[in-house]
């Protein structure tokens, strides 16, 4: 509130004796209030929620006057709201800007709720007379958060969550075309024959313990070959692959295990046959596709694949368009068998023929010689079981991933 003190001021002219009262102003501080509020360059103060903000955003604050750093940074909150997770975020003040950074990149497809409290102050000691919550979305398609990669593919091969890039010359025969739809963005388009993307230190992906691996694919069938989507030394380490008939596909993966008789590695198939059959060792679920096939749900279409292995059951699940097609049990395994002391997938190649890279495209990097004398292994021949289609949203999680969550992320990224 304003006070006003009263001068008495005489004036003398043409022998007249004035009295003037002159106001003079002792305003106190005006309140805090909230001018701007923006993503990067989106608005996020708009009567409606924004969308697409993008993954690495900044958000900034400005306000009608300085703000003292020490209540920003107490008074600021921002909350994931498909878990509840409240996301650490690093407080910047200069003078009337703040400056709001998450610990780590927004999850993709994700809403957000951001709060500013009424006890965040202005350097004179003002609040707002109100707190303010505002909500937006991540740009792309719903993934689970707490990803240790992920690939969006949009004109770059580059994952948004710690910038690992293609190795110098990894990247061969790749477009950026339209993804499977708006929200998507764009994928990543591979040639069947030459195109390759190459990632050093591939066994980082990996993990000893839980770990899941969703990717979407589109396949194109006009070369009428089983597919190596990708691998990263093959089964050494894991490759992906889908037949020639389209009728069914796996993940074959190498796995430590603790086996009192000799702690080493074994590799195993999670291979999803379509069939329903349930004779393999540890099989506990197959669903079956009926006289069909697989064969309309993966050929030519867009696809959402998902492999998890959970280190706790010791349990391989398949999913296909957010529904379990494939369960495992490795305790299912004789007592004295490897797979009974399963730990999590672990890297066991060997150079020269099997390199740590991961090759999306192809069954192992370039750099590594095994199955070179194949012809669907050997990256020169024309032949050779090359990707040919799209690939896009390729997500590692050092995690497993549950049924719901894998619903959730195929209902929100389906064409």
């Amino acid at each position: 509130m304003k006070t006003l003190k009263w001068m008495l001021s005489t004036l003398v002219a043409t022998g007249m004796m004035v009295t003037v009262f002159m106001g003079c102003s002792d305003d106190e501080p005006p309140a805090l209030t909230l001018v701007s509020l923006t993503a990067d360059d989106i608005d996020l103060n708009a009567a409606t929620s924004a969308t697409g903000v993008p993954v690495g955003a900044s958000i900034t604050a400005t306000f009608n006057v300085a703000v003292d750093a020490a209540s920003a940074s107490a008074a600021i909150t921002l909350v994931r709201q498909f878990d509840g997770v409240n996301v650490p975020v690093a407080v910047t003040v200069n003078g009337a800007e703040v400056t709001i950074n998450p610990n780590s990149d927004f999850s993709t497809g994700t809403l957000f709720i951001l709060t500013i409290s009424n006890a965040i102050k202005s350097t004179e000691n003002k609040t707002l007379s109100a707190s303010i919550e505002r909500n937006f979305t991540s740009e792309g398609t719903f993934a689970v958060p707490g990803a240790f990669a992920h690939w969006t593919f949009e004109d770059n091969a580059i994952d948004i969550i710690s910038g690992r890039a293609p190795k110098t010359n990894g990247t061969v025969a790749i477009t950026y075309v339209a993804g499977r739809k708006a929200d998507a963005g764009k994928a990543a388009s591979f040639n069947g024959t030459t195109s390759i993307i190459e990632f050093a230190n591939g066994d980082q992906l990996m993990n000893n313990g839980s770990w899941t691996m969703s990717v979407w694919v589109r396949t194109n069938s006009t070369l009428e070959k089983g597919q190596f989507v990708m691998g990263l030394g093959a089964f050494y380490g894991f490759q992906f692959e889908i037949s020639g008939g389209y009728n069914n596909y796996k993940l074959a993966a190498s796995y430590a295990h603790t086996n009192p008789a000799g702690a080493g590695k074994f590799s195993e198939d999670l291979w999803v046959d379509g069939t329903g059959n349930l004779g393999w060792q540890g099989w506990t679920f197959s669903k079956d596709f009926g006289a069909a096939t697989m064969s309309p749900v993966i050929k030519d279409v867009w696809a959402h694949y998902v492999f998890v292995y959970n280190a706790t059951t010791r349990t391989g699940t398949a999913y296909l368009n957010g529904e379990k097609v494939k369960e495992q049990d490795f305790d299912n395994w004789p007592d004295d068998s490897n797979p009974r002391f399963t730990t999590g997938l672990s890297y066991r190649g060997a150079e020269p023929d099997v390199v740590n890279e991961l090759a999306l495209g192809f069954i192992h990097s370039r750099a590594g010689t095994m199955w070179d004398s194949e012809p669907w292994g050997g990256y020169d021949f024309p032949g050779a079981n090359h990707f040919h289609g799209l690939m896009d949203d390729l997500i590692f999680y050092h995690k497993a991933l549950t049924l719901a969550e894998v619903t959730a992320m195929y209902n929100s990224g389906k064409p």
